[in-house]
């Protein structure tokens, strides 16, 4: 199954008979919850799920966005109307990182059927609607280790022995600029891959011919094993997104550099691009 949905697809299979659940995830880094923006107008049927509170557990030395715990999050996704067979789709404002946070955790809790609106709202062509809906329970329950998952000590070891990409910014990799955590930088051996590179102006990811040529150009088809990580594991769902529609399997490491740089013990490296 494709990990994307246009929204024109989504539309006629939401007059389907089997429409999917929709999860309406709009965040934005460092600001206020945007529950409001989704009151004004969503997708019908959509449900919000707040990214900060329910998609990642209370920040600390685990990073600014660690893995919520497994049961909290069934909770919400059964709130929303998730069940095992039920499809999902998500969407968020359009850049595709918090729906893709989202994505990540359903596939890494074991759902199968859930895919990313290409676009996000922008790209929706039909009406919205300010109603909240009420969504009859699910039955979701999850069962971790869907997809992979990467812990500080396994990044570190995969810079060194497959294939480490760092989804930041060009510029927080060099470490020219750190404006969120402790210290600028990246993990010795990573390769700096940033996530925008992955969709075109619209937020629409690029065709999957072209990421296959960009993660091969990195690497991808030499290494023994590929994982990604980036700031707090928000942008980094996205990377793995993408490699997944390039035919690329990659692990998350969700801790990223919000938790490795917050340790002093951990080495940091800094300036270009070995490659």
């Amino acid at each position: 199954m494709n990990a994307i949905i246009s929204a024109a697809d989504l539309a006629s299979e939401s007059a389907g008979p089997r429409p999917p659940v929709l999860l309406d995830v709009r965040w934005q880094l460092g600001g206020p919850n945007l529950r409001p923006e989704y009151e004004a107008g969503h997708l019908p049927g959509a449900v919000f799920v707040d990214l900060d509170a329910e998609l990642a557990g209370p920040p600390g030395t685990g990073g600014r966005h660690p893995l919520p715990d497994p049961e909290a999050f069934g909770a919400v996704m059964r709130r929303a109307g998730v069940s095992a067979h039920t499809p999902v789709v998500v969407y968020d404002g359009g850049l595709g990182w918090a729906a893709a946070r989202a994505w990540w955790l359903l596939r890494w809790t074991g759902h199968q059927d859930v895919r990313v609106l290409d676009g996000g709202l922008a790209a929706w062509a039909g009406e919205l609607s300010t109603e909240t809906p009420a969504p009859a329970e699910g039955d979701f329950r999850p069962k971790p280790g869907g997809i992979g998952l990467l812990d500080a000590d396994a990044a570190a070891d995969l810079a060194r022995t497959g294939l480490l990409l760092d989804a930041r910014a060009a510029e927080r990799y060099r470490g020219d600029v750190e404006p969120i955590d402790r210290v600028g930088g990246h993990i010795p051996g990573a390769v700096s891959a940033p996530t925008s590179e992955n969709a075109a102006a619209d937020g629409r990811f690029r065709p999957a011919a072209e990421l296959a040529g960009r993660f091969a150009g990195l690497g991808t088809g030499e290494a023994s094993a590929v994982g990604v990580y980036c700031g707090s594991g928000v942008s980094g769902a996205h990377q793995v997104l993408a490699l997944e529609l390039a035919g690329v399997e990659a692990a998350l490491y969700v801790g990223s550099w919000s938790e490795w740089s917050c340790d002093e013990s951990r080495p940091v490296a800094t300036g270009a691009d070995p490659q």
